[in-house]
């Protein structure tokens, strides 16, 4: 047996969050894809049939409040709130992360004045933050500037209204400053907008300790709360009585069911909600949180990098020099908890990869991208996966 592979073992069984493995389900394939989907925790199904069987099938209507059917979002996203470093009151679960940029972007834009003429939006996001951006701006009638995290504070001044970043990039997988270009935006006078999607669940992320404005975040990958599962808005609990939504719904009225003709909003977080919340997945997601009761933060984010360290160790021996490229910074505090090679047969080789049993994914035109979730992939996992990449590339 090789040196990598007895380390390996080693490392394992020296893992103080191995035993979390036994919260999924999981087969014989090397998963390296949760920052796309989550692996399904195993109670989730269970949960699932009783919300199917018993609260929509035998209570019915009675479910809205006999099964807290109507407070699910705020009560769901105080159950997040602990995995990006919120304090409870400040974070809705509903909707799309889409739905929930578009409605903090807009938010900020307002909550900036009427001086405040543009919007910085990260160059390097993904594509849909961009999107969003670009509509955003055309209903404000700001001005859209497309620049890199880095560019950001040569960039900033008083007619910057709103600022959307993405905290870990979604292709390389690098870790921007979140406090120190939070910093920045508030020293010009302007908001922060973060998408969390690549760290939540993943890394620590201190919204409050750092002060950001908004956040929005999806929680279908490293939260595991299944495909499609409903994202979360963040609003700072100092601007909650601000934020003035574009997309006001009888669900953020502050009397719901009085049906008024005039909007009044919510107070407090509910403000960020909009239409009928989509409850079975929502319920989904709230059971599948449960996989992080006694988990710290600080742990998963060291083992995130542990792993990922010993995959780049792996890959460099077991692979010929110069077939990949890794795109991933090597410096810690600019690494997310994925790894990003570059190679130009990436499509062809993940496919086989995947034929292997060691699912990554592609992303175009030539990045192999791995994502490390510590509750659930061991260091086994991590070497194995390399050396049959290093099997493919030869």
């Amino acid at each position: 047996m090789s040196e990598l592979r007895l380390l390996a073992e080693k490392l394992d069984a020296a893992d103080e969050l191995a035993p979390l493995r036994d919260r999924f389900v999981l087969d014989d394939v090397i998963y390296l894809d949760g920052n796309s989907l989550g692996a399904l925790p195993a109670h989730v199904p269970g949960r699932v049939e009783d919300v199917v069987r018993r609260q929509w099938g035998e209570l019915r209507i009675r479910s809205w409040e006999e099964s807290g059917w109507w407070t699910a979002p705020e009560r769901i996203g105080d159950r997040i709130a602990p995995l990006v470093g919120a304090a409870p009151g400040q974070i809705v679960v509903g909707d799309s992360t889409s739905v929930n940029v578009f409605k903090a972007l807009v938010a900020a834009v307002r909550m900036a004045g009427e001086d405040r003429t543009e919007i910085l939006v990260d160059a390097t996001t993904f594509p849909t933050d961009g999107y969003i951006a670009g509509s955003a701006a055309r209903l404000t009638g700001r001005t859209l500037h497309a620049v890199t995290p880095a560019e950001v504070p040569g960039l900033l001044g008083g007619r910057t209204a709103a600022v959307l970043l993405n905290h870990v990039d979604y292709r390389t997988g690098r870790l921007h400053d979140l406090p120190g270009l939070t910093a920045a935006v508030h020293a010009a006078g302007a908001l922060a907008v973060w998408d969390l999607c690549h760290s939540a669940g993943a890394l620590p992320v201190g919204l409050d300790e750092h002060g950001v404005d908004l956040a929005v975040g999806c929680t279908y990958k490293y939260l595991n709360g299944g495909p499609g599962s409903p994202a979360y808005l963040y609003v700072r609990s100092a601007l909650q009585d601000r934020f003035d939504s574009p997309l006001p719904g009888w669900n953020s009225h502050a009397d719901p069911f009085g049906m008024s003709p005039a909007y009044a909003p919510a107070p407090g977080a509910p403000r960020g909600r909009v239409g009928t919340p989509d409850i079975l997945s929502m319920l989904a997601l709230e059971a599948a949180l449960e996989v992080w009761d006694g988990v710290p933060l600080t742990a998963v984010r060291a083992k995130s990098l542990a792993l990922t360290d010993f995959f780049l160790r792996c890959v460099a021996e077991y692979t010929g020099p110069g077939r990949t490229e890794c795109v991933t910074p090597g410096r810690h505090e600019e690494r997310g908890s994925q790894i990003a090679l570059r190679c130009p047969d990436a499509g062809e080789v993940m496919k086989r990869l995947v034929e292997r049993g060691v699912v990554g994914d592609f992303r175009h035109p030539d990045v192999l991208r791995f994502g490390f979730t510590p509750l659930y992939v061991g260091f086994r996992d991590t070497e194995r996966a390399a050396r049959i990449l290093a099997e493919v590339l030869a």
